[in-house]
């Protein structure tokens, strides 16, 4: 007995010996990166992780950025990306620490995270331990993870603040909770600034080449102005950005028979209030039209969620609601009894996904609009892989929304990408799924159509993926290819990662070019030492910025308080 104590006793001290390497390892990479922003809320947290990177870009900062959402996905500074590796494919918060050691090899000036944490305590985790923010982005506080995060909307906002940086700075663009949200700011020495949507104008919406919402681009231009980015360059570099692969988008599919068909995949937005607020920016836009017709997803342990979807068909008035997955019941149920009649259930999940697509597009008139909405796995999943070999509509419709399409880039139905987009990928992503028939698939990043993205120079050399054999693309370098230099962690599970003039390169570490003033006295990133020498970075004093405006008051970004 003396001596499995002995054992139990020796395995623990070597596990905590090892905890504590491995936190001081971890906070060693933090400190490599001078400028760590978190992107928390409900809705929209991918769209703004990959605005608020984009934006930093644009303005010259060396900037890496990590999804979670639809299809998890790193990007490296030179906006390329490739998807998250997860062992046994289930997501978990310690990954972070393996992103934020990756992050820390380019030395950059700034890294964006998406919160992955839905737990209270979790959040707290992740801001306190694994990526302590400097700046922190709410963006907004809705009725979704009810079971872990509380019943109200109150108790969700504070149970998002857990995520707010003590003694930093936290971005939102929430109005109706701003209270509560400042409330809770306060007790963490936080200063809460508002990003009014109003001021991002529609002329600069349209610039985009997916679809946005104001809140977004209006977080993504504050954090950008934090850091010593001017609106212009910051919004050029956001044109710029690739979209994430679950964004908003509309597509027109040729139907059997020669019906016409827009479908508006909206899986995304799987509550209610982003639900309705994405199917009236649609319609708003010309996007879809009627006579319009909903598909809603159910999912067994989404039974809450599928009433939910029911709930709001009278606000959407389609002519048609067919339901597909299962339980379909908890859906039908929860539609008002005078809309109830124009409900088709499409059979439950195990019914071939031929079978219901003929019955559904059978209902359906010669030129229709097709939203989905609830959850996309299950049968969701299989509705857009049959969607996806329907031939593409490629003509041009002038009764049929072509003039509003014709006034609004934004619009991808049946548009081509705007001169700057089409210089940026060279194709257009949306003609078909930019996945084939699975666009929420785990595919190689060879495959992705942002890869195309124009530099100065050639690619670097191939590089091996860390997870088979399968190459990644070809890194573009300012200045012809690198060298193959070896990651500071040896053969880690990173394999080889290429650097323009790295420390373990060939060469000096060339100094970063100075950052743009910043109105409220904070440097955009703190400058890089030369290599070899180890300089210890200056104190920065802490940034004054006058008070967030209370609820009714609005600050414009670059006007004087």
């Amino acid at each position: 007995m003396l001596f499995l104590y002995c054992v139990l006793l020796a395995c623990c001290a070597i596990m905590l010996v090892a905890g504590i390497v491995e936190q001081r390892r971890h906070f060693a990479s933090l400190h490599r990166i001078p400028n760590r922003v978190l992107v928390n809320g409900i809705r929209g947290k991918s769209s703004i992780t990959r605005l608020c990177a984009g934006a930093l870009r644009g303005g010259g900062l060396t900037t890496v950025a990590k999804t979670t959402g639809t299809a998890a996905r790193f990007i490296h500074p030179d906006a390329t990306e490739e998807p998250v590796y997860r062992k046994f494919g289930i997501a978990n918060v310690v990954e972070q620490i393996g992103i934020v050691r990756r992050a820390s090899a380019y030395r950059p000036d700034a890294l964006v995270m998406e919160c992955m944490a839905v737990m209270p305590a979790l959040q707290e985790i992740n801001q306190s331990k694994l990526i302590q923010s400097t700046i922190g982005v709410l963006c907004n506080v809705r009725e979704d993870h009810v079971a872990e995060m509380g019943p109200t909307l109150d108790d969700i906002a504070r149970s998002l603040s857990r995520s707010m940086p003590y003694g930093g700075i936290c971005v939102t663009a929430e109005k109706e909770r701003f209270d509560v949200l400042k409330e809770e700011a306060d007790a963490r020495d936080c200063r809460l600034l508002y990003a009014d949507p109003d001021t991002v104008s529609d002329e600069e919406l349209r610039g985009f080449s997916w679809f946005t919402f104001k809140e977004n681009v209006a977080i993504a231009l504050l954090v950008a102005e934090l850091l010593g980015v001017d609106r212009e360059t910051a919004l050029r570099g956001m044109y710029e950005a690739p979209p994430d692969p679950g964004v908003l988008s509309v597509e027109r599919y040729l139907a059997p028979g020669g019906k016409r068909l827009r479908f508006a995949n909206v899986f995304a937005a799987n509550d209610p209030e982003s639900t309705l607020m994405n199917i009236n920016q649609l319609l708003d836009l010309g996007a879809v039209d009627r006579p319009l017709s909903v598909v809603i997803n159910c999912r067994p342990d989404r039974v809450e969620r599928n009433g939910q979807m029911g709930a709001i068909i009278p606000e959407l008035r389609p002519d048609k609601v067919f339901v597909i997955g299962h339980p379909a019941k908890s859906a039908i149920d929860a539609i008002p009894a005078e809309w109830r009649d124009r409900a088709v259930d499409l059979g439950g999940d195990h019914r071939d996904g031929e079978e219901f697509m003929q019955e559904l597009l059978g209902h359906l008139g010669p030129s229709s609009s097709l939203v989905a909405i609830g959850n996309i796995h299950g049968q969701g999943e299989v509705l857009l892989e049959h969607l996806a070999e329907l031939p593409a509509d490629e003509a041009a419709d002038s009764e049929d929304g072509g003039p509003a399409r014709e006034a609004d880039p934004a619009v991808r139905a049946d548009q081509a990408f705007p001169p700057h987009a089409d210089a940026a990928y060279g194709q257009d992503p949306y003609a078909r799924s930019p996945y084939d028939a699975d666009p929420y698939a785990p595919v190689p990043h060879t495959r992705s159509p942002y890869a195309q993205v124009p530099y100065a120079q050639g690619p670097a050399a191939d590089v091996q993926s860390p997870h088979g054999q399968v190459p990644y693309p070809q890194v573009p370098h300012p200045q012809g290819p690198a060298p193959d230099t070896q990651v500071p962690y040896g053969q880690g599970p990173y394999g080889r990662v290429p650097y323009p003039q790295g420390p373990h390169g060939q060469g000096p570490r060339p100094q970063a070019p100075a950052p743009a003033p910043d109105p409220h006295g904070i440097r955009a990133a703190t400058p890089v030492p030369a290599w070899p020498q180890q300089q210890q970075q200056q104190q920065q004093p802490r940034p004054q910025i006058h008070p967030s405006p209370p609820q009714g008051q609005r600050h414009t970004p670059g006007e004087p308080r």
